[in-house]
């Protein structure tokens, strides 16, 4: 019997016999990649798989990455020696598209600040001017990267009345149809915007994308908002721009040197951030956890992937 390695976080969303016919060896986070026979490995975004990894194993016909993202796993070293790669898309799309609702809205009405008020029992009453945020109606709302999540936060935009730009490599006509979105060049897209969120894969052509020159390119008291990846945006910059009043606040879900997050950013007064929770409702994990393992069935039984991922 085949033996397949997958990350113990995922035990409580799999069922018991997670890929029948196979033995399963459940791996801990701060376990390292075992060397051994082993077929398949089911990793968290977390878990780096490169070429010394996979040459510890050389039995290894599948990583079934359980995140959309893929940036962990060295493709390239994976498609040199035979591996498949998969990940999880669609089934998050919905969760993470709320996720950013909620931090666009949290950033926007200055919840946090509004928290802190009462929470430190420093409120005084209401006042005609305190804590004045952005109104989202006829406002415009940027979308650097117009995939299926990117796509999903617009859609979501018109319940809100708002103008809708969006950046992407190609034309979206099914987004434009459904929206009036326009596509727009980034620098055009940044200068007309009053909140930009961000919908891009982490790349070697998009890690760091937002840095200084692009947050200067943005509308004085614009919103940022992050839910993609964290290596995209120049943390340092970010922080200048809202320790500046340039911008009038950030919404986080991910930073490039995850679980270590710049104090700066988590204390700041007008950034609200969270701990990756973008796909964080227990339907949307567990369906994360049994496509992971759908993909790993169907390529031990030599079957093609549900989800494949192609080298870049």
């Amino acid at each position: 019997m085949t033996a397949v390695l997958i990350a113990s976080e995922l035990r409580q969303l799999l069922p018991a016999d997670p890929v029948p016919g196979h033995r399963v060896e459940w791996l801990a986070a701060d376990e390292p990649t075992p060397s051994g026979s082993y077929a398949a490995i089911l990793p968290l975004l977390s878990r780096r798989i490169g070429p010394a990894e996979l040459d510890r194993l050389p039995d290894l016909q599948i990583v079934a990455n359980c995140a959309v993202g893929y940036d962990n796993i060295d493709l390239e070293a994976a498609a040199e020696r035979g591996v498949t790669v998969t990940n999880t898309p669609d089934v998050l799309t919905d969760a993470t598209a709320d996720l950013t609702w909620a931090l666009i809205l949290a950033v926007a009405r200055r919840l946090k600040e509004g928290e802190a008020l009462l929470a430190e029992d420093r409120w005084e009453g209401w006042h005609p001017r305190q804590l004045l945020g952005l109104e989202l109606r006829d406002s415009t709302l940027g979308v650097v990267g117009a995939g299926r999540i990117g796509q999903a936060v617009a859609h979501r935009a018109v319940g809100f009345g708002m103008r809708i730009l969006y950046a992407d490599s190609e034309a979206r006509p099914g987004l434009e149809g459904a929206t009036g979105a326009e596509r727009a060049e980034l620098p055009d897209l940044l200068a007309r915007s009053d909140v930009v969120t961000v919908h891009v894969p982490s790349s070697p052509q998009t890690r760091g994308m937002f840095g200084q020159e692009e947050f200067a390119r943005m509308r004085p008291g614009a919103l940022f908002v992050n839910t993609a990846r964290g290596d995209l945006v120049n943390e340092t910059a970010l922080l200048d721009a809202l320790d500046r009043g340039h911008l009038g606040g950030a919404g986080l879900d991910v930073f490039s040197e995850e679980p270590n997050v710049p104090e700066g950013l988590v204390r700041h007064p007008r950034v609200m951030a969270l701990p990756h929770l973008g796909s964080a409702t227990t339907r949307t994990r567990e369906a994360m956890a049994a496509l992971a393992a759908r993909n790993v069935q169907a390529v031990l039984a030599g079957l093609a992937p549900l989800t494949p991922v192609a080298p870049r």
